[in-house]
This record gives structure tokens, C-alpha cells and sequence, in this order.
């Protein structure tokens, strides 16, 4: 029979380092399955233009200050700082291994099973931290499959010199479009479109104005809702780097076309725009298929998670459906700060429930 774990992390980004972190500091056994070959997460897989100037800030890890900002590529800081991190803290990952399903132990419900392509693990508890970025979302129009020029997805963005002097259709309205604009502009033909006006933020972004955004995004997984974007509530500004692109008139956004055609796109007043290339900067949705068999979506779409009374919206990690599942990195905590705080209070959660899982079995044995 398999070895029954305290507690299983799926990921190893920065919600799951940190709730390796926090799990090992409260003394529970635990493994992390990452299903990528090597330490860094998401960040591995970025574009190299992306420098340490350019990203939207990266949190601390717990006992671990984050890289300060440089003109060195972020998919290369960062995964080495993980790795780093990893080996000081002495965290359990094994890798790679890709999580295909958790559901409840044939043998003794009260567990988790979790398998991938060749092993299986049990455990009392779960920490789910695979975040979105193997799930890029990409919306589907009319013509889409016509089109004879280029289309990527910000997952598979190729960079400015494989676009430099081609026409390019930036989609979407938030802040990796913002970025890609503000790089393209200056060596290529670029178009903007997004669905609904952009909103844009016309003052500093303080403390409370970044509570009430999370907060915000919280009471939808609260209701059972699909996350949305915390840069969908918290609007977009532009940084030095994109003043150029400003001035070029990059940034004068067009309502979304209706449909493609072979050579470009065009709107439902019958406007057309010859394009060489479409960059869906779409976003992307929660990794959580293999989550399906324990079947902890609401009839609204998302995985409902519950408000702690304490800890503030970042520390809503617990699966309202299975007190087991902690889910960091989702929602509220799709940030790094809040896949951080979030990890501390996934450990938090798993500890709480397994004293009271052990309150209850003694309670019965007597």
C-alpha cells in the first residue's frame, strides 16, 4: 500500500514554494509535484525579452528577498532564484511529474489519490498550486482558421525581432498587451483592439486600492464564479519604458473586429485592416482539470472558495466543497504577493484540518 502524506503541493511557482515553505516551518509531511523539468515555474517559460525592469513586480518569498530589478531576462533570474531557494530550504519537490487526476482513494475516501502517467500518491490534504499558464485562452471567431499570416498567444510570444516591420494586431485590454504594444511600436505597424474600453488608472496605486481590488476578485470565487484578472478592477497604467509607444499613438484602442479574413480583420460596419500577424494577449485560465473528478465546481463556473474570518481575502484558499483541497494562486492570490500570503495560509488550513481529522478519529476510537 502507498505511503499516506499529511500533504501533497501540485506546483512548484511561487504559491507552491511557499506553501512547501510554510508546510515544512509547521512540521507536515509533504511532497511538490512539478510537472516542469527544472525550478522557476511559469517564469521559465516567458519571452526573453522580458528583463527584470519589465515585470509587474515579484514578491519576496518567505525568508527570501526577490531580485531586484535589471536588464537581465526574468526567465532567467527567477528560475535560478527558485532553484536556489529550493535546495536552501531543503523543499521536497520531484520532478517532472504531470498531475492528470485527484480523486477520493478507492481504498479509504477520506484520502486523496493522485496519479500521474506512471505513479500514485495518497493524501489527507491538497494544496493545489498550478496556476494558469499552461492554459492559455484564446477567444474564437468567424475566419479564424483562414487566416493565412501568423498568430501566437502571449504563452508563445516569439518577441519584437521576429515582428519588427510586420502589421500586428495586439488583442486584449490588459497589462501583457500593454507590454507587447509598448515594445512592438517602435519597429512595427501595430492595431489595438479589445472587447470593452480600456479603463485606466489616473492616480498611484496604494495599499487600499490594491486591498479593494483583491477583495474584489475574492467575492467572486466566494460566490462560485469563474476568477477574473486583478488588473480588470485595479485598471491599467503606463510605465517609462511605453512612453515612446504612447507618443506613436499605440495605445488608441478600436472596438474588437468581428470576424478574420485570409489577409487581415474586419469590423461589423465592414472597416477592413490588412495584418500580417494576430498576438492574442488574452489571458489565461486555472489549470484545474485534473480537479474535475472531486468535483469542486459550483453551478456558476468556478470553484467556490471560503472567506476566512481572518487573514484577509488573499488567505481564501479553502475549497468550499472539500475542506481537504487548499487552492493557492487562484483567484484572490493569482498574484505573486498573493500566491505568497496565500501558501501560509493554505499551510494554516491543512494544519487546522488535520487536528480536526484527528480530533474526530479519537473521538471515535473512545
Amino acid at each position: 500500500m502507498t505511503e499516506v502524506l499529511d500533504a501533497l503541493v501540485i506546483g512548484a511557482g511561487q504559491a507552491g514554494l511557499s506553501a512547501s515553505h510554510h508546510l515544512k516551518r509547521l512540521g507536515i509531511d509533504h511532497v511538490v509535484l512539478d510537472a516542469d523539468a527544472g525550478p522557476g515555474g511559469a517564469w521559465q517559460h516567458r519571452w526573453d525579452s522580458l528583463t527584470m525592469l519589465d515585470v509587474h513586480g515579484v514578491a519576496d518569498l518567505p525568508d527570501a528577498p526577490a531580485p531586484g530589478g535589471s536588464a537581465d531576462r526574468a526567465n532567467v533570474v527567477i528560475p535560478s532564484w527558485f532553484a536556489e531557494y529550493e535546495q536552501h530550504q531543503r523543499l521536497p519537490v520531484v520532478r517532472p511529474v504531470q498531475v492528470d487526476a485527484v480523486r477520493n482513494d478507492p481504498d479509504d475516501p477520506a484520502l486523496l489519490r493522485i496519479s500521474s502517467a506512471d505513479r500514485v500518491w495518497r493524501s489527507r490534504t491538497l494544496v493545489n498550486a498550478t496556476g494558469t499558464w499552461s492554459r492559455p485562452f484564446i477567444p474564437r471567431y468567424p475566419g479564424q482558421a483562414s487566416f493565412a499570416g501568423e498568430q501566437w498567444h502571449t504563452a508563445d510570444y516569439p518577441g519584437r525581432e521576429h515582428l519588427a516591420g510586420r502589421r500586428v494586431v495586439v488583442v486584449g485590454g490588459g497589462a501583457s498587451a500593454i507590454q507587447f504594444l509598448g515594445e512592438l511600436a517602435p519597429v512595427a505597424d501595430t492595431i489595438w483592439v479589445t472587447r470593452r474600453p480600456p479603463v485606466w488608472r489616473t492616480e498611484g496605486f496604494s495599499p487600499e486600492a490594491g486591498l479593494d481590488a483583491v477583495t474584489a476578485v475574492a467575492e467572486r470565487v466566494t460566490q462560485g464564479l469563474p476568477p477574473a484578472s486583478v488588473v480588470s478592477v485595479t485598471g491599467l497604467a503606463l510605465r517609462p519604458q511605453e512612453a515612446e509607444a504612447a507618443r506613436l499613438g499605440a495605445y488608441e484602442r478600436r472596438p474588437m473586429f468581428e470576424r478574420i479574413e485570409p489577409d487581415g480583420i474586419r469590423w461589423a460596419d465592414g472597416r477592413f485592416e490588412e495584418v500580417d500577424v494576430i498576438l492574442w494577449a488574452t489571458g489565461f485560465r486555472p489549470a484545474v482539470a485534473h480537479l474535475a473528478p472531486l468535483h469542486l465546481r459550483s453551478p456558476r463556473g468556478g470553484i467556490s472558495l471560503e472567506m476566512p474570518a481572518h487573514g484577509g481575502p488573499q488567505a481564501a484558499t479553502t475549497a468550499a466543497l472539500d475542506a481537504r483541497v487548499q487552492l493557492v494562486g487562484y483567484g484572490p492570490s493569482a498574484s505573486t504577493i498573493g500566491g505568497n500570503r496565500a501558501g501560509r495560509a493554505a499551510a494554516t488550513a491543512v494544519r487546522r484540518y488535520l487536528r480536526g481529522a484527528r480530533d474526530e478519529s479519537a473521538g471515535l476510537i473512545a
